[in-house]
């Protein structure tokens, strides 16, 4: 592992860290989770035309992981994986389940989680901490076993659905089982521009509303803070955006006036119209900043930082829907694919960690970690044990500059939708391995990657190498059989 100081941090390394045994009160956790934002769509990760200052001084005053990897390229089973602590080769939740339809009578979530699941937040309580996750779900609709309420969640605020999620200006979310009402009418989140002037502003009031989800969510997320200040508490807030829609309030847009040379977007491929998608896209991710910003700041205004840790994170990378212009942004940084792609793309993602006097600032790991890492290191870091049957391994050691980092022997992911008709890869070492067609194919081949000295995927090495080739089927061949049938792959010869 590579690691990084910057000649600021090592001076406030020298004035003394604390020792986290040394504190008398368990620290507070808080986990904010971006939905579908690219590993290149921070500051710190490089970006130069979205604007991420919150993120940014978060990762000046922390440590950046440049070798993070999300659970899944899509939604529902990232934070399957995430909240579990296992990979997609053993959680419940493979690939986004959908039940029910758009509408508000046709709500019925994802396919749950199975009852009496131990999840992230389940361990904290048990350790004694309030628990609350507010933002979008996605693990199971109301009236269903999966409800954060009954899975280890004191308190819920957002979307249970992510269909529900697709538009920010809902004509209600949910405050734990009870819908609440918000000023907004009813629209469908996924259809083509109506008017004569693709040009004329007015036109596009349509696609608005008058309460915008995630402004309601960061006020909730700010008064749970508040509410639970003197005791330990979790915080888990898996944010909306960058997913579609494309929606923001105007004052928010008006960052990027003249930024960009854009044509408005009518709208048919998930995102709905707007008259101006980039300056969108990049204000909806500096709104997200922004609510980042409003976590910190209370909780430097209650004398809670140096007691707190905070992770930030994304489910997978980039879309690949609508009119984002994701070469522009360069999204994806310097590796393939996207989102719904277990190409790297697809998979890594921004994760920053802040611990004031624990975790040296301004510091950067080449450390390899994952979603299902994240459960056993947050039990490392409240002192309990993780869960039997977790897949990860804690990074607690690499936060702290310790020399008893353990790192990953083999990493794994599977996937089942698009086009892809069964994906999976695997990585040992620096060695990364990408299948896809398993589903019908039991001889499907397995295409090979070193990610030292090839990161973009660009060159498959497979005939040079079969002896890791076969090492790399071995790992996939490791995981259980899924109770779905779909998600399962063709046996192997």
């Amino acid at each position: 592992m590579r690691r990084i100081v910057l000649p600021c941090a090592a001076i406030l390394l020298l004035c003394g860290c604390r020792s986290w045994s040394e504190e008398s009160r368990q620290p507070n956790v808080v986990y904010i989770l971006a939905d579908d934002l690219g590993w290149g769509e921070l500051g710190s990760y490089g970006q130069q035309l979205i604007q991420t200052p919150n993120l940014d001084r978060l990762a000046a005053e922390g440590m950046r992981f440049t070798q993070h990897y999300s659970g899944s390229p899509v939604c529902a089973p990232s934070r399957c994986t995430l909240l579990t602590g296992r990979h997609t080769g053993h959680c419940q939740i493979r690939d986004n389940y959908e039940l029910g339809g758009f509408a508000d009578d046709e709500e019925r979530g994802q396919l749950p989680l199975e009852p009496g699941t131990m999840t992230l937040g389940r361990m904290l309580q048990h350790a004694g901490y309030t628990t609350a996750t507010i933002g979008k779900w996605g693990l199971g609709g109301p009236g269903s076993t999966g409800v954060p309420n009954l899975q280890g969640f004191n308190f819920f605020y957002g979307y249970l659905d992510q269909k529900q999620a697709h538009n920010y200006y809902p004509t209600h979310l949910w405050r734990n089982t009870e819908w609440d009402t918000l000023r907004n009418a009813y629209f469908h989140p996924h259809q083509l521009f109506e008017g004569d002037d693709l040009h004329d502003p007015s036109a596009y009031d349509r696609y608005k509303g008058v309460d915008y989800a995630p402004d309601l969510m960061a006020a909730e997320a700010e008064r749970f803070i508040r509410e639970n200040a003197d005791s330990p508490f979790f915080l888990y807030m898996p944010h909306v955006a960058p997913h579609l829609a494309l929606q923001v309030p105007d004052e928010e847009l008006s960052r990027y006036d003249g930024v960009f040379d854009e044509e408005p977007y009518p709208g048919g491929r998930g995102y709905l119209p707007h008259i101006r998608p980039k300056s969108a896209y990049a204000a909806m991710i500096t709104r997200m900043d922004a609510h980042v910003g409003r976590v910190l700041s209370v909780l430097e205004e209650l004398g809670l930082a140096d007691d707190t840790i905070v992770l930030f994170s994304s489910d997978n990378g980039p879309t690949y829907v609508g009119s984002v212009d994701t070469e522009l942004f360069d999204s994806s940084g310097p590796f393939r694919g996207g989102k719904g792609e277990v190409y790297e793309g697809g998979i890594r993602v921004p994760l920053i960690v802040r611990w004031p006097g624990h975790i040296a600032p301004a510091t950067t790991t080449d450390h390899v970690s994952t979603f299902w890492d994240v459960m056993p290191t947050i039990a490392a870091v409240v002192g309990v044990a993780a869960p039997h049957g977790v897949n990860g391994v804690s990074f607690l050691p690499t936060l702290l500059d310790e020399d008893t980092q353990n790192g990953p022997s083999e990493l794994y992911w599977e996937y089942h939708g698009r086009s892809w008709n069964g994906a999976q890869a695997a990585r040992i070492g620096n060695w990364k391995g990408v299948r896809l067609g398993g589903h019908d194919n039991a001889a499907a081949p397995i295409e090979l990657y070193d990610l030292a000295s090839d990161p973009g995927e660009t060159r498959d090495l497979a005939d040079r190498h079969p002896e890791v080739v076969e090492r790399i089927r071995t790992v996939m061949q490791s995981r259980s059989r899924s109770v779905i049938k779909e998600w399962n792959f063709a046996r192997e010869e």
